[in-house]
């Protein structure tokens, strides 16, 4: 057997993985399990981006290779969307990289800026994959934590007071995943400071801006922002695209060149008839996203009701996919909470701690399953007799 590469060292298989292998298993053995921890869009994209797909599919032409940065109107199209709706002007030949998703980028923006001796900031709680494309890369990571009673909002004053010589890059994430925060044009002007300041890259991951949010913010607003920022953004969440993988980094020129430096050797431009009916999405009216936030707003006060049944505590305001919600004090942990729905309710909520320590009293209930299976969830919770019995 041949050992894996050093830089695998430290990094577990993705926490979802393992867990949907273990749902399958107890749906084989006849339990109806309910997951309601995953934030894969359920809703279909709309009706004319499936027909953008449809008819360029069937183009004699529509299956060569594609250029590394994507095709010219999928690149017009963000630039457009993003003067649109967070009124940041983008030149669409230079300053902005069309992904295969998001999460490509997070790999990309990593490889490409970090190497050993770097150190990159990430928050407590955050998404997994900065911590894990961090160190892939090779860098060292240093955390830094986000608290309920500060808004889930970075304390640049104590990083302030902590030796930055080091640090090259900071992932920050607003609205935030997994606790559904947002930030203001205020946090965000504060976040480009530092980053000036002390010579860091602040990479902003935008992919919730439009879920249950009525004001999309974008880090590059900020004045002197293409100096030290880059963003990430994606029609996963806010089209229900995410099996179709298409994703965005945006900002200035030389910083995006050098990512296409990395990602040209790594992967090809996307298949045409999806960069083609991405166009399309970025094109739909205000309607769309009004009817999407409709009925995510319908979900989330049913997504509420569940947590009120658990005794669980949570910020009514929160945007996004998810609603992120304290445990209460009889239970250990999240994970523990987690498993005792899993195994005597037979429902899945994602325990906290997989975001980090700061995240270990918490739990994530996802927004992606329709009213009905909501209800289904509440009644099986209360009508488990060893369940409901903890409860009381």
């Amino acid at each position: 057997m041949f050992r894996p590469a050093r830089r695998l060292d430290g990094i577990d298989e993705y926490y979802f993985a393992g867990k949907l292998r273990e749902i399958a298993q107890m749906r084989q053995a006849g339990h109806a399990v309910l997951n309601l921890g995953i934030g894969s869009p359920d809703l279909p994209p709309a009706p004319a981006v499936i027909e953008a797909l449809q008819a360029a599919a069937s183009a004699p032409s529509a299956h060569a290779y594609q250029p590394y940065t994507g095709i010219p109107a999928l690149r017009n199209a963000w630039a457009q969307w993003y003067r649109r709706w967070y009124d940041v002007s983008l030149d669409p030949q230079t300053e902005i990289l069309p992904l295969i998703g998001s999460k490509e980028g997070i790999v990309h923006v990593a490889m490409t800026f970090l190497e050993p001796g770097d150190t990159a900031l990430i928050p407590n709680p955050g998404y997994p994959a900065y911590r894990a494309a961090s160190q892939l890369a090779g860098a060292e990571v240093r955390h830094y934590d986000l608290k309920a009673e500060t808004g889930w909002l970075p304390d640049l004053d104590a990083l302030q007071k902590t030796d930055l010589k080091q640090v090259k890059l900071m992932w920050v994430n607003y609205p935030h995943m997994p606790t559904g925060a947002t930030a203001t044009y205020g946090v965000f002007q504060k976040l480009i400071d530092f980053g000036l300041q002390h010579n860091i890259l602040i990479i902003n991951d935008n992919p919730y801006s439009f879920i249950l949010n009525e004001h999309p913010l974008s880090i590059l607003a900020i004045p002197g922002a293409a100096e030290t920022a880059l963003e990430l953004n994606s029609l996963s969440k806010s089209h229900n695209l995410a099996g179709w993988r298409v994703g965005v980094v945006t900002g200035h020129a030389e910083h995006l060149q050098a990512i296409l430096r990395f990602k040209s050797n790594m992967d090809s431009g996307q298949f045409l008839p999806v960069q083609l009916a991405a166009t399309r999405a970025l094109e739909l009216p205000d309607r769309w996203y009004r009817e999407l936030n409709d009925t995510y707003r319908e979900r989330q006060r049913h997504a509420f009701a569940i947590l009120d049944l658990l005794g669980c505590t949570f910020d009514r305001t929160q945007q996004g996919m998810f609603v992120w919600a304290k445990i209460p004090n009889r239970f250990s942990d999240g994970f523990a909470l987690s498993d005792r729905l899993l195994y005597d309710a037979h429902i899945f909520l994602t325990p906290g701690g997989i975001f980090g320590e700061a995240g270990s009293n918490y739990v994530r209930i996802s927004l992606c399953n329709p009213v009905e299976t909501l209800l289904a969830a509440a009644r099986q919770i209360s009508s488990t007799h060893t369940f409901s019995k903890q409860l009381t």
